[in-house]
């Protein structure tokens, strides 16, 4: 008498399986890892010379600052002139709570966009803005720095970094 038997494929099959739950967690750590440093704060990178003078700040000893930066309207005409203090964090937009309100200006967010600084240099940051933030005529969409003579245009109002 024949016996026919079916092969055991379990051997092979189980560990298939552990095999893709093991791609699958793989996969879900991705997609994890993916949306972490899509919704993380994008923050300008310190380079080490930052990083040392943040070390002397913390042990006492200061460098010196440069000269104070302004934020001076340049249009609309009847704003022109106008200076605003760089401190250290300025908010630009159509909210009255803003440091720089454009109340006037349509075509500014209610936050359009932030300066801020980090170390010894001077940033600026589009908030999510609708018509988006220019610095020196180009469309920002990440932190940018602002040096002494560089225009920042927010909405219909023109800024001119000035000392």
């Amino acid at each position: 008498m024949l016996i026919l038997t079916t092969p055991d494929y379990s051997a092979i099959i189980r560990p298939l399986q552990w095999l893709v739950i093991a791609l699958i967690f793989l996969f879900f750590l991705r997609v994890v890892r993916a949306v972490f440093v899509e919704v993380r704060p994008v923050g300008p990178r310190t380079t080490r010379a930052e990083r040392r003078r943040e070390r002397r700040a913390l042990q006492g000893k200061e460098p010196r600052r440069k000269k104070q930066l302004y934020l001076e309207i340049l249009e609309p005409e009847k704003r022109r002139g106008q200076a605003f203090d760089l401190d250290d964090e300025l908010t630009v937009g159509r909210s009255p709570g803003c440091g720089v309100s454009t109340v006037d200006d349509v075509y500014t967010s209610t936050l359009h966009a932030r300066l801020f600084r980090h170390g010894d240099q001077l940033w600026v940051e589009d908030l999510g803005s609708t018509n988006g933030t220019f610095v020196n005529s180009e469309r920002i969409s990440v932190a940018t720095r602002l040096g002494k003579g560089d225009l920042l245009q927010v909405g219909g109002t023109v800024f001119e970094v000035t000392k």
